[in-house]
């Protein structure tokens, strides 16, 4: 699977690659050409009192190294480039992926998981990419050459080559095959402590209030402790590797000098041989350890490669239709809303979130969903915009089935307020620019005057130039909330969503906000999902839900005279003799 992925980020830069290739194939061949020329110096020259011949030789060693040299210095900035290209691609489909995952997906994996995969599981790819283009094609070609030209230089020592590598070879085997499954799960590991971590820091005051400190410091410290450990006993093989490879090293290098030692004085063999084949023994240990050192750093590689292809390679569950009528000139999407006989239920869940649910809003309307906590009410606006797809039934847009619509011009045709108030660190026009970044500053203070969030915005310092902290921290809830709802209206759609909007607002604001609104989007569709009766009361139409069910709908006083469910939660809220 790593190679898999690496063959096909490789694809785009076949060119570089093999300019790699053959830098590096340079490099070797100078390394192994120098043990050679080095012992014709000995013998030929230093040994024969040739002093041209040490000159010439001397000459030719000395262009090779600098052949050798320009070619790895090359063969290194090469790989960097490329492999910092690699990075850059791989995070950037991560990050196109994710946007494309729906909310169930997202969910699955889990928030921190995915961040995790699209920074450090993309980190080590990159690691692992310049380690390839640095030594593995160096490696085997080294180790390679240097087995054939030690053997040139004497047959009878290169048995002891015949011994060390399968030695070499199986003490790498076992320290890749036990650093596979610690490796993937020190990444699940990392994941779990970065989530814990994160929690804490958006629930900082929620610990605090409930004095969970000694608790959550416990949980941390047991995440922790485990991802120490995991990351101990890695440490630990890798450690190992050094030591048990020098002992082969020292022990070869001893057996060569000995029985070298002894064919020099028997006279079977050259000073200068001698010398060569010391030298080729340690390359051949040398691209040994280069090996040894990609493929343990392999597995960590092969789990991350694993968990980014696990989100590369899912489908996402909402997309675009491969029929879907792409033309230049996007449709309409100013007409009624219609949903017919439209259900949802989770996968693999037993019972359905929403059943059968039919209605229609026209243009210039507004339609309430209101409902007791779990009946569906917010699954139901995720339908619309196609956050979720529904499982059975059909939903249109202006008699289009919005499953026929690409989705950017289905979600560009409406504006939505979510129901948690989220908001992007920056300035607050540039907030209020996310869904019309060419607004005019004054189309920006008309739609806070509408949202009724004006003057708090003209009391700040910097008025509209004011930062807001990640997620609007710096701001109260009712703040982000009117300046979600301006964002929408900057927006100017055909559609508004507004899924429990209000919740923040105190009740003078929240009636002056209903009547402003009422005239700014006397033309468009509104769909509002509310927990307050207040915020329904003047709705054109009134959808009541219980366990996902359509049970009710018509105007407040007609739900208060005919509807148990509607009257119920309205006397929840307000005595009955104060309702209108």
């Amino acid at each position: 699977m790593l190679f898999a992925l690496l063959t096909r980020l490789l694809a785009r830069h076949k060119l570089p690659v093999a300019a790699i290739v053959v830098l590096q194939l340079v490099q070797t061949a100078g390394i192994l050409l120098l043990p050679t020329i080095n012992a014709a110096i000995i013998d030929d020259g230093i040994v024969a009192g040739n002093t041209p011949a040490i000159f010439r030789l001397g000459s030719d060693m000395a262009v090779v190294a600098a052949v050798q040299a320009v070619a790895a210095i090359a063969a290194g900035y090469l790989g960097a480039v490329v492999a910092m290209a690699l990075g850059h691609q791989l995070r950037a489909e991560m990050f196109t992926k994710i946007q494309l995952l729906s909310s169930q997906e997202v969910a699955a994996f889990g928030t921190q998981s995915l961040v995790t995969r699209a920074t450090n599981d993309t980190q080590q790819i990159q690691s692992f990419a310049v380690l390839v283009f640095t030594m593995l094609a160096a490696a085997p070609v080294m180790a390679a050459g240097g087995i054939f030209l030690a053997w040139q230089q004497d047959i009878v020592l290169s048995g002891i080559v015949i011994v060390i590598i399968p030695l070499l070879l199986l003490i790498m085997y076992q320290i890749v095959r036990r650093l596979v499954p610690l490796y993937r799960q020190g990444q699940n590991l990392l994941d779990r402590t970065g989530q814990i971590l994160r929690e804490q820091m958006i629930g900082a005051n929620v610990i605090r209030v409930f004095v969970r400190q000694g608790h959550e410091t416990r949980r941390f410290a047991g995440a922790n402790k485990s991802l120490s450990g995991n990351n101990l006993q890695s440490s630990l093989l890798v450690a190992a590797m050094l030591p048990l490879i020098m002992i082969v090293v020292n022990l070869s290098s001893v057996a060569v000098v000995w029985f070298g030692g002894h064919r020099v004085h028997s006279g079977d063999m050259k000073i200068g041989a001698l010398t060569a084949f010391i030298a080729y023994i340690m390359q051949i240990l040398l691209a040994i350890m280069m090996a040894m050192y990609v493929l343990m750093t392999a597995p960590r590689a092969a789990a991350c490669a694993e968990r980014l292809n696990a989100v590369l390679n899912t489908r996402p569950a909402v997309h675009d239709s491969p029929v879907s009528p792409m033309t230049d000139e996007p449709p309409a999407l100013d007409g009624s809303v219609t949903f017919s006989d439209v259900s949802f239920a989770y996968p693999g869940a037993e019972t359905r979130v929403l059943e059968n649910i039919s209605f229609t809003a026209a243009p210039g309307t507004t339609i309430a969903v209101v409902g007791s906590t779990g009946s569906g009410k917010s699954t139901l606006l995720s339908l619309l915009p196609r956050f979720l797809d529904a499982t059975a039934g059909e939903i249109t847009i202006a008699g289009r089935n919005i499953r026929s619509l690409p989705l950017d011009v289905l979600r560009n045709a409406m504006a939505v307020v979510p129901q948690r108030s989220h908001l992007f660190t920056g300035t607050i026009a540039a907030n209020l620019r996310v869904g019309a970044p060419e607004a005019t500053e004054s189309h920006l203070w008309k739609a806070l005057e509408t949202a009724q969030a004006a003057a708090f915005v003209r009391e700040l310092p910097l008025g509209m130039a004011t930062e807001v902290g990640q997620g609007g921290t710096n701001l109260s809830g009712g703040q982000r909330q009117r300046i979600c709802i301006a964002r929408a209206l900057v927006k100017q759609a055909p559609i508004y969503l507004f899924d429990d909007s209000f919740s923040a607002l105190d009740f003078g604001t929240e009636s002056r906000l209903r009547d402003s609104l009422g005239t700014a989007l006397g033309t468009a569709v509104v769909i509002v999902v509310a927990e307050r009766i207040s915020a329904v009361a003047g709705a054109d139409r009134i959808l009541v839900l219980d366990e996902g069910r359509l049970v009710a709908e018509g105007t407040h006083q007609e739900l208060l005279e005919h509807s148990a469910t509607y009257r119920e939660i309205a006397e929840s809220q307000l005595a009955l003799e104060h309702l209108p």
